[in-house]
């Protein structure tokens, strides 16, 4: 046991902050505008700078016990969510434009992160904003249109009452507008203690935007004492040693990183030994010293 929390320390050590930001070559598209029927039709009216703000200010803060009906109309509690990291993002059912764009891309993120963390690792939720025609049936329709099938993703929705609360608690922003919704482009991840820890914008996702902070989340994750096991560590271990391959589209092992924790673990138990012999020797000198 004492190997295997080595091995995960030095792991953490090595590991980036999750609030760090990701070098990126292509600046994500923040804000969803749609255009309508007519192509010059320029609609601006979400304040990008001021949604952002909102966005970012919502990092820290904790997800409130809103309560939400699933496809079936069955009431559900976010707080039910706790004990994972959770993924949630806002759409509109109506969006013909970028809600579908972005509900592909996210569709394969998650489903590559699932294939290398497991369903059971964390969940994802998506919110239809647009109430009252974003009801349980909406949704059930959207996610069947899409193929949405996996067992950790579920579509919820809430009261028209609470949208107003539900959205500003997450940080995000929409804006009515003759074509449909000007809204923020965020998927919002969430610790498994229920607190806001990161935004990731854009309607292009990877693997990589999804489970690299996923990763730290599920190592971060305190261990309770009926999966405290040697395996629940080393599966862990595995996730962090795992790494996107743009190329494939996938993650696949790091088998430098094994390498690399194998030094570690060598390093810290020759300095172990060195510290064990250096005591013996001075209370053998001791003993010997009248």
């Amino acid at each position: 046991m004492l190997l295997a929390s080595l091995l995960l320390t030095a792991l953490l050590l090595a590991a980036p902050s999750l609030l760090a930001d990701d070098a990126t070559t292509e600046k994500p598209k923040l804000t969803a505008r749609p255009q309508g029927i007519n192509s010059t039709l320029v609609l601006t009216a979400l304040d990008e700078k001021a949604a952002f703000e909102l966005s970012q200010s919502a990092i820290g803060k904790s997800v409130g016990d809103f309560v939400l009906l699933d496809r079936q109309g069955r009431p559900v509690e976010l707080s039910h969510y706790r004990g994972k990291p959770l993924l949630v993002n806002f759409i509109y059912t109506a969006c013909f434009q970028v809600c579908p764009t972005t509900t592909r891309n996210l569709q394969k993120a998650v489903e590559n992160t699932v294939s290398v963390m497991g369903a059971d690792r964390f969940n994802m939720v998506s919110i239809g904003f647009n109430q009252p025609f974003d009801s349980p049936a909406a949704l059930r329709d959207f996610a069947r249109q899409y193929g949405i099938r996996l067992p950790n993703w579920e579509f919820l929705s809430p009261s028209p009452a609470i949208v107003g609360e539900l959205t500003r608690n997450f940080g995000f922003s929409f804006v009515a507008t003759a074509a449909g919704f000007d809204h923020l482009n965020q998927v919002t991840l969430v610790d498994s203690d229920g607190r806001i820890v990161r935004q990731v914008y854009g309607e292009k996702f990877t693997a990589e935007d999804i489970a690299e902070p996923l990763k730290l989340l599920i190592a971060h994750s305190a261990i309770s004492p009926e999966v405290g096991t040697l395996n629940e560590i080393m599966q862990r271990v595995r996730i962090l040693c795992s790494i996107y391959d743009p190329v494939t589209g996938r993650y696949r092992t790091n088998y430098s990183m094994y390498f690399q924790i194998a030094g570690f673990i060598t390093f810290v138990g020759f300095m172990i030994h060195l510290s064990i012999n250096f005591w013996k020797n001075r209370r053998r000198n001791q003993a010997r010293t009248p």
